[in-house]
C-alpha cells in the first residue's frame, strides 16, 4: 500500500478572483505539467469546439464560471483558447471509470472508481460572493466538481456508462458543476440536466433535504429520469445506451441491494461501500476501476464525510459551520492505496 493525499482548499469571493487565486496556486504544483505528460500523443483528441460557441453555452447556463477561467487564464499567462480546453470541461475524451452510489433519505454514499494518475487530489469549498450556491466536494479539471453538496443541501454524483457514440457537450464534471452551483434542489437539477448538452452517456444521482432520490439517465441524444437508490454503470430505462458488457456493474448493483439491507446505521451503510469485505470497493486500479475515494452527503445536516482508501475511519466537514464563516482546520486528507504511481498533485 502507498499513501496518497488530496489538499484542502476553500476561498470566498467572486469567481474571477477564485479562478486568479487557484491559478497562482497551479504554478507551484505539478497538476498542469503532470497532465500535459499524460496526455501527451492523444493532445489531438483533447480538443474544444470553437471557443465562441463554447463562450454561449457557458453564458446560458453559468456565466460566472467563465470569469473562473478568465481568472486562471490571467494567473497562469495563458491565453483563453488554452485555458478553456484545459478547464472549460466541454468535448473532451473522458477515461472509462467504474463508480457506485448509495441513497436513502438522510445521506448519499459514493464510490468514485477510476485510474489513479488521472486524479488530481483536490477538495474544495468554494462559496461565491457574486452569483451561484457554495459547494463542498472533489475537483476534477480544477473547474468541474466528480461529486458534492451545495448550501441549498441538494446532492450530486454521477456514473459513467458509456463514451462511444458521443456528442458535442459538457462532461460530467462540468455538467456536476453546474448543477451544484446553479440548482436548488432535486426538480432544478432534472431540468437543467434535460437542457444542457452531454458529451457522454453517465448517471447522474440526485438527492435533496425532501429525502427523495433519483437518478437521470442521460446519453447525448436522450435523457430519462427514474427513482432508485443505487445506481452503478447501467442504465434501466436508456437500455440502448449501455455498453455490452454489464456483468460487473449488475453484480454491484446486487450487491449493494443486499448488504445494506442490513446496514442499521450511517456509519454501517459507510462501511458497506468502503470496506472491501463488502464486495463493492474495487482495487482494479490498471483497468480505471479501482474505489479512489468514498464520499457521503448528509443534506439536511449539511456534513461531509470524505476518505481516500479503503476500511478508513471519514475525515468529517461540517458545511454548515463553514458557511457561516468557520474555516475548515484540515489541510491535507490522507489515505493509502494498493497502487504505485502517485495522483498527479503529488509530483
Amino acid at each position: 500500500m502507498k499513501q496518497f493525499y488530496s489538499d484542502v482548499f476553500q476561498y470566498r469571493g467572486t469567481h474571477y478572483d477564485f479562478g486568479y487565486w487557484q491559478g497562482k496556486l497551479l504554478k507551484d504544483s505539478p497538476i498542469l505539467l503532470n497532465r500535459e505528460k499524460q496526455w501527451g500523443p492523444r493532445q489531438h483528441r483533447h480538443f474544444l469546439i470553437d471557443p465562441v460557441t463554447y463562450k454561449d453555452i457557458m453564458l446560458t447556463f453559468a456565466p460566472a464560471i467563465l470569469d473562473e477561467i478568465r481568472g486562471l487564464a490571467d494567473a497562469l499567462h495563458m491565453n483563453m483558447d488554452k485555458a478553456f480546453r484545459l478547464f472549460g470541461g466541454y468535448y473532451l475524451e473522458y477515461t472509462r471509470s467504474g463508480c457506485s452510489i448509495f441513497t436513502d433519505s438522510r445521506f448519499m454514499i459514493r464510490n468514485y472508481d477510476s485510474h489513479p494518475r488521472g486524479y488530481e487530489g483536490r477538495y474544495v469549498l468554494y462559496e461565491p460572493s457574486d452569483q451561484g450556491f457554495a459547494v463542498i466536494g472533489p475537483s476534477m479539471q480544477i473547474t468541474g466538481r466528480i461529486d458534492g453538496m451545495n448550501e441549498k443541501g441538494l446532492v450530486m454524483g454521477y456514473n459513467f456508462t458509456n463514451r462511444t457514440k458521443s456528442g458535442d457537450g459538457f462532461l460530467c464534471n462540468m455538467i456536476g458543476r453546474l448543477i451544484l452551483e446553479t440548482c436548488a434542489n432535486v426538480k432544478e437539477a432534472i431540468s437543467l440536466l434535460k437542457a444542457v448538452p452531454h458529451r457522454h452517456s453517465f448517471s447522474y444521482v440526485l438527492l435533496d433535504p425532501d429525502g427523495a432520490s433519483y437518478v437521470v439517465e442521460a446519453s447525448p441524444r436522450q435523457v430519462a429520469v427514474r427513482k432508485s437508490s443505487v445506481c452503478t454503470n447501467h442504465f434501466h430505462v436508456l437500455s440502448k445506451e449501455n455498453r455490452y458488457r454489464q456483468e460487473e456493474t449488475r453484480r454491484r448493483e446486487a450487491v449493494i441491494h443486499n448488504q445494506q439491507q442490513d446496514a442499521q446505521s450511517a456509519y454501517q451503510a459507510f462501511k458497506v461501500m468502503n470496506d472491501p469485505a463488502h464486495g463493492v470497493f474495487s482495487k482494479k486500479y490498471d483497468a480505471a476501476a479501482g474505489t479512489i475515494h468514498t464520499s457521503m452527503y448528509f443534506p439536511k445536516e449539511k456534513k461531509a464525510w470524505f476518505v481516500i482508501g479503503p476500511d478508513r475511519k471519514p475525515v468529517i466537514f461540517d458545511f454548515s459551520k463553514w458557511l457561516k464563516g468557520d474555516n475548515v482546520n484540515i489541510k491535507r486528507i490522507k489515505g493509502e492505496l494498493d497502487y504505485s504511481h502517485p495522483f498527479v498533485n503529488m509530483g
